[in-house]
């Protein structure tokens, strides 16, 4: 598995941790899944253009 697949998983159960329905995240709002949502894209593209 390649680098960037393994942190593109790691990022995707972390967006999944954030979302404001479980209990402990649901004083954050939506803040922190946007963020992390935000981050799993760019790491997304940088692996579709080859960069990592």
């Amino acid at each position: 598995m390649p680098l960037g697949t393994i942190i593109l998983i790691v990022l995707i159960l972390m967006l999944v941790g954030v979302i404001p329905a479980w209990p402990h995240s649901r004083r954050w709002g939506y803040g922190a899944s946007s963020g992390l949502g935000l981050l799993i894209m760019i790491v997304l593209i940088l692996i579709l253009i080859g960069k990592l």
